[in-house]
């Protein structure tokens, strides 16, 4: 194998944004038969690096080569025709098509054929009859990449490609890697969880702030030397367990918390029922109550009713039967905006067509709903007042951004996240807060900011609802976890028991009763 050609070759890649050098001199060898992971915190360079191997971008400077031959891709066209296939962070399908119009579209000659291959190959199959904006977004990740498959790429390029999906999918996925690279294929694997590097990958590379920051063999590389290249602070300056990247956080790990649970429960369901377009049950009676300075987290396998939950809570769609009590206050026909100036702050699983407004402003998505406290005599919008109240939270958050006008599609999908929780978490007042996957796509240093964050909520009061398919952020969180299975809540389980996350897999499976209201 020493004697190929790599199957990917980086030289002195660079790209700037005006003065924001987003690559500076990259170096990188994928071989044939690998599984080469590239590590990094938000706004690294590691999606600039995907878009300038897919094509989507044309570097300043460096070079690439495919195979030996010379690779300058200068529109996605060329990357799909040299044999590369690029899964991106954001999806691509059309959500109006069915997932089997969205697969036609590919005109391949013989796509029964290659369902069918990618089937046998890798075990991934999907609902073809489905249409993608009735899907949950674990089963329209899973869409994208038997897309990319179905080309039979020589080169998969996974761009995040697990912040959607549940343990068992990202199992299968990782598995799905490793089977492309036993077969001679090369993946090149961007993620921030550790843990899927150490099991996944043959070899990493780190970039921080643009650079190549290290690298090498998976064999002599571990946590501890990698945690210092991608956040430059040792890994014992992190909590432990942070979903998957140093280890499995344990009971005795988890940071106590003084709860302040006085009165009655500042966030309820109760009885609350959705139905979906087909009859079938997506929330059967939910019933759970919530406290002040509670954390409730919300463990389950995607499809379980997540999804029609968080909307319903939200606002985004309204339940078929039951009530929504905030703060004593029934809140089940109010809007968004309603409920949000009531003290309901929403982080929605899919940030960037739920969580804000792409093409505006980081200042404007940040104080969506609030822009008249930066009016001057009722009328005009003091932008410069705006600017400062946005820099204030660009620091605060850590948002790597080029400032308080930059547009929220200038960035990197962690940095959106920021600004959505950080929004949210600025309600004033906080009476609850409804997380669904607060971590999703954040490198381990912003996951521990994250998690510092939703402690401070809860510590001023708030009632905090958490869904998540990390199941080790839900752990270490949590004051108690509930597992949604087919519509109904199961439990609840004590995260500090030791046995806490072998009783939440049985009840992943439907082995236990239903909830009890809270009292």
């Amino acid at each position: 194998m020493t004697d190929q050609a790599p199957a990917l070759r980086i030289t002195g890649l660079t790209k700037s944004y005006g003065s924001v050098r987003a690559l500076d001199g990259i170096d990188l060898d994928v071989r044939p038969g690998t599984v080469h992971c590239v590590l990094g915190e938000n706004g690294a360079g590691k999606s600039t690096l995907c878009h300038a191997i897919g094509g989507s971008l044309v570097p300043d400077a460096g070079t690439l080569h495919l195979y030996g031959q010379e690779y300058a891709p200068r529109r996605p066209a060329d990357a799909l025709a040299a044999g590369i296939a690029l899964v991106h962070q954001h999806f691509s399908l059309v959500a109006t098509l069915t997932v089997e119009q969205n697969l036609r579209l590919l005109r391949l000659p013989d796509l029964e054929g290659g369902l069918a291959r990618v089937r046998d190959e890798y075990g991934l199959d999907v609902r073809r009859d489905a249409v993608v904006a009735d899907l949950p977004v674990a089963a329209r990740q899973q869409v994208e990449i038997v897309k990319a498959l179905l080309r039979a790429p020589r080169l998969l390029l996974l761009d995040e490609p697990t912040g959607v999906l549940g343990p068992a999918e990202t199992d299968a996925l990782l598995a799905t890697c490793r089977r492309i690279a036993a077969a001679g294929g090369a993946v090149v694997l961007v993620t921030h969880k550790l843990g899927e590097a150490v099991r996944a990958g043959d070899e990493a590379t780190v970039l921080r702030g643009g650079r190549v920051a290290g690298g090498g063999p998976l064999t002599r590389l571990g946590p501890s030397e990698l945690v210092p290249l991608m956040i430059g602070r040792a890994a014992d300056s992190l909590d432990a367990g942070l979903l998957g990247a140093v280890g499995p956080a344990e009971p005795s790990a988890r940071p106590e918390r003084t709860q302040v649970q006085v009165g009655p429960p500042a966030l309820e369901l109760a009885a609350v029922v959705v139905r979906r377009p087909d009859g079938t049950h997506a929330l059967d009676g939910v019933d759970v109550a919530i406290g002040p300075g509670e954390i409730v987290g919300i463990a389950g396998v995607e499809g379980n009713g997540q999804s029609e939950l968080m909307s319903v809570l939200g606002g985004s769609s309204a339940p078929d039967s039951g009530r929504i009590v905030l703060d004593g206050q029934d809140v089940t026909g109010a809007g968004p905006a309603a409920r949000t100036r009531a003290g309901l702050g929403v982080v929605p699983e899919d940030r960037h067509h739920e969580g804000c407004v792409p093409e505006l402003s980081i200042a404007e998505n940040l104080h969506l709903g609030r822009l008249g406290r930066f009016r001057k005599w009722g009328v005009v919008l003091d932008r410069a007042a705006l600017a400062r109240a946005t820099e204030q939270v660009i620091a605060a958050h850590g948002i790597r951004a080029q400032g308080p006008q930059a547009p929220m599609t200038s960035l990197s999908g962690g940095n959106q996240q920021k600004v959505v929780l950080a929004r949210e978490l600025a309600l004033d007042p906080l009476i609850a807060l409804a997380a669904a996957q607060p971590t999703r796509g954040l490198d381990i240093g912003a996951v521990a900011a994250v998690h510092a964050r939703i402690r401070e909520a809860a510590a001023r009061g708030a009632a905090v609802l958490l869904v998540s398919a990390e199941l080790d952020e839900l752990l270490t969180l949590s004051d108690r976890i509930l597992v949604a299975y087919r519509g109904h809540l199961l439990g609840p389980v004590n995260p500090r028991d030791a046995a806490a996350r072998e009783r939440i897999g049985e009840l992943m499976v439907g082995a236990g009763p239903r909830v009890e209201v809270a009292s």
